[in-house]
């Protein structure tokens, strides 16, 4: 270039990216096991939206926990995916009422999904787990490496260690036959298709039901358990299925992935805001006697997060409109 020679032009903005290849076909056969169940129905209408064929059995057509006529089923219909979010699950009471149940159904159906799946050849599948698999006082925010680090909280140890199990099936399919199998654990989940059920539900919809109910029997007080000092994170189940669709085209890895927001609220002030949506007018009374859990789980969703990942339901806006699906139900 000689010295007087005009400047060059320089570009005005970054190169396009390449995208990258999705991991999913599209459009494929997608076997979504546990379809009527909370996460599971969200998922399959998402899958559905986005233009994928969804397979589904309800129980009365295949128990999941029968190895033999899981695998049979899988065989014939050859999905190009599985995502297992079947489980047996519930809250701190039925956890600590039902620990063998929770350890040998959940063992059942996913070694039943997940050999089955393997022996059919299904070539992408995805494991739900749970953000109870990590230990009681890990640090927060809970990164995915902090699995298998210290004691897990015991009102639901049982259904943890089904879970790391089922962590520890795709990894070994990973490792040993080389599978595009992955898992994610989700954060506390909520929205159409919870469970209400006062004996089995997790916090959330037991505190829709409980004010409901309180406002439309005139109840001065609502007594609610332990000190409301702990602090969870909650996720919109149409966030989590759109993670878990957004990990089925991009993610191939062995770690597990963390589903959830990024923030969390103590349980008080979870329950001022139930109080507001419903209209209950009454007190609330805390019951220090009972259990409180894990003190703190917030999820460290980096891993997520880069993959491009950002949920867009609103805590409030998410339980008003999980409280009018359920009033509709009645």
């Amino acid at each position: 270039m000689t010295a007087d020679a005009p400047p060059q032009p320089q570009p005005t903005s970054e190169p396009e990216l390449t995208p990258r290849p999705s991991l999913l076909p599209h459009p494929a056969r997608v076997f979504v096991a546990g379809h009527r169940g909370l996460v599971g129905s969200a998922v399959a209408r998402r899958l559905d939206a986005d233009g994928h064929e969804v397979l589904t059995r309800g129980r009365d057509q295949l128990d999941l926990r029968d190895a033999a006529r899981t695998e049979s089923f899988l065989r014939d219909v050859r999905p190009d995916a599985v995502v297992l979010a079947a489980a047996k699950v519930g809250g701190i009471m039925a956890n600590s009422t039902y620990p063998v149940q929770f350890l040998e159904d959940n063992l059942r159906i996913q070694l039943s999904v997940i050999a089955g799946a393997h022996t059919a050849e299904v070539p992408r599948l995805l494991f739900l787990g749970s953000s109870c698999i990590y230990p009681k006082l890990a640090e927060q925010p809970i990164r995915e490496d902090s699995l298998l680090t210290g004691p897990l909280e015991p009102t639901n140890e049982a259904y943890a260690i089904a879970k790391i199990a089922g962590i520890s099936q795709v990894q070994s399919y990973r490792r040993q036959y080389g599978a595009a199998y992955i898992s994610a654990m989700p954060t506390n989940l909520y929205g159409p298709g919870d469970n209400f059920d006062l004996a089995t539900s997790h916090v959330l919809p037991a505190l829709i039901r409980r004010f409901h109910e309180a406002r439309e029997s005139g109840a001065p007080e609502v007594v609610l358990w332990g000190t409301g000092t702990p602090r969870r994170e909650f996720l919109h189940v149409d966030d989590v299925a759109a993670a878990c669709a957004l990990l089925l085209q991009r993610y191939d890895d062995e770690g597990p992935v963390n589903i959830g927001c990024g923030e969390d609220l103590p349980i008080r002030e979870l329950a001022e805001l139930v109080r507001e949506v419903t209209g209950y007018q009454g007190e609330i009374v805390w019951d220090t006697t009972k259990p409180d859990g894990t003190p703190r789980k917030l999820l460290d969703v980096s891993r997520l997060t880069a993959l491009g990942f950002k949920p867009s339901v609103d805590l409030r806006d998410g339980i008003a409109s999980t409280y009018k699906w359920w009033l509709a139900q009645h």
